[in-house]
């Protein structure tokens, strides 16, 4: 039986101490859940961080975690802040998100995630055994690949990228592209959400001049050998049916019908994060308040936002910015008995997050820039009789496949608007069909299917041929 380690930034599980005792739960999140599919803790292998800053209990918890399938990477404060914060958060996500403003004015931590990303691969070359299959997640361990395939030149290698790939000339920004596309080149699969970001990542990987020290005959022979797939995450739908039909979500979701009062229920469930769309989402709503085409007394808007990165300053500067929204918009349009926006800070529990998903009448699902987003699928699977509205971004990967939903573009303001109005009042047989037809696409594609496709393409890649191994990356 062909074994898999996986690669990821973190662990499946978290790790916590009680009374002295070490606790392991599963970690929550349509990610997780869609990589344990084809996870045997007891002949598998995951290879990731815990969390949590290095404490001097790393043999404890690595002899826990085996029980899980799992092979821990320990990091300490200075390589969480330069891999993790600096690099990884602070500059490769608002560039792949295409957010040119929002990278900081002096780029920090490549050093760094150079070495933390060599920390990754010690511990694949440690893990893996000749015929393994080794998958690495997502734009913190991009130089993964190549760093595995130096010492590991027979090694079936593949790389998946969870957020977007942007076009080229925005990638050229990065000072150290051409160390992360030669980093991903080391895959023999590359797989992406969508076929933008595939298209992306091909023009920009042939634009890009080899990184200093690298062999560009290897650069090329990796272009035309590496293959580029695209392959778009599910959910377990499901999971989600079952959850959605539970007692104890359908009385949840009655008292949040309740205490609405008989208006129109509109429901945000992000990270707060602020390629989300969040703040210009709220403009829209106060725009249809202050023109008149809503009225503020029939509707009620629920904002659940998860804290995250709250170190990073342009996270701190978009809660105070979604704070301010609500306070005006509640100040000028509701009253206290009455507010027409209630926004909540803080992870929600299942129950609570499917309770809401049931109660709305429209779900609004807006960033400027997503690699999938799966709230929107979890909204879908959820909807089991029928009902609900999907007004969704057509910057979210998920918009390439959940056609049927009330498609929008997050930066025209004016336009989400006119979405709010023609979901509220979409005649129910149009609601149900278009529900109809955005549940049977999310049965079709599936969290388990998405990774049992990439594995068989990956299991299918050459096997057994020398491989030139791409020179170091420092």
């Amino acid at each position: 039986m062909t074994r898999l380690l996986q690669v990821s930034n973190r662990l499946p599980v978290t790790v916590s101490w009680c009374d002295g005792k070490l606790a392991v739960k599963r970690a929550p999140g349509g990610v997780a859940s869609g990589l344990s599919a084809v996870h045997r803790p007891e002949h598998d292998r995951w290879i990731g961080w815990t969390g949590h800053v290095a404490e001097g209990f790393d043999a404890s918890i690595a002899a826990r975690l085996d029980e899980f399938g799992c092979d821990p990477v320990f990091l300490d404060a200075d390589e969480v802040l330069g891999f993790y914060d600096e690099l990884s958060n602070g500059a490769l996500w608002p560039m792949l998100h295409s957010r040119l403003a929002d990278l900081p004015f002096e780029l920090r931590g490549w050093e760094m995630y150079e070495h933390v990303n060599r920390k990754y691969a010690d511990a694949v070359v440690a893990a893996y055994t000749p015929g393994d299959l080794v998958w690495v997640h997502d734009y913190q361990l991009a130089l993964v690949p190549a760093l595995v395939r130096e010492r590991l030149p027979g090694a079936r290698i593949g790389f998946f990228l969870h957020v977007p790939f942007p076009p080229p000339e925005v990638f050229r920004a990065f000072p150290w592209g051409p160390q992360m596309i030669d980093g991903l080149l080391g895959a023999d699969v590359v797989g992406f959400q969508t076929k933008e970001y595939a298209a992306n990542f091909r023009e920009t990987a042939t634009s890009t001049p080899a990184a200093p020290g690298t062999d560009p005959h290897t650069r090329t022979w990796r272009l035309a050998t590496a293959e580029v797939i695209v392959d778009p995450i599910g959910i377990d739908p499901r999971a989600w049916h079952d959850l959605a039909s539970s007692p104890e979500v359908e009385a949840r979701a009655a008292q949040i019908r309740a205490e609405a009062g008989g208006r129109s229920i509109l429901v945000g469930v992000d990270r707060l994060d602020y390629t989300k769309g969040i703040p210009r989402r709220l403009l829209a709503l106060e725009s249809l308040f202050a023109s008149g085409e809503l009225d503020p007394d029939r509707v009620l808007m629920f904002q659940a936002s998860v804290p995250s990165r709250e170190n990073v300053a342009a996270y701190e500067r978009l809660r105070s910015q979604t704070d301010e929204l609500v306070g005006r918009i509640n100040s000028r349009y509701g009253s206290i008995a009455a507010a027409p926006v209630r926004a909540a800070y803080g992870s929600l529990t299942m129950t609570e997050l499917c309770a809401l998903y049931r109660a709305a009448d429209v779900m609004l699902v807006t960033p400027l820039r997503d690699g999938m987003n799966l709230v929107c699928k979890e909204f879908v699977a959820s909807r089991y009789e029928g009902g609900g509205v999907l007004v969704l971004s057509e910057f979210a990967g998920a918009a390439e496949q959940l056609t049927d939903a009330v498609l929008v573009n997050p930066y025209d303001v004016q336009g989400m608007g006119a979405a709010i109005l023609r979901a509220l009042s979409m005649p129910e047989a149009e609601r149900r069909h278009r529900m109809g037809r955005l549940r049977a696409r999310v049965a079709v594609h599936t969290s388990a299917d998405w990774a049992r496709t990439f594995q068989q393409r990956l299991a299918s890649s050459r096997d057994g041929a020398y491989r030139p191994g791409v020179a170091s990356l420092s």
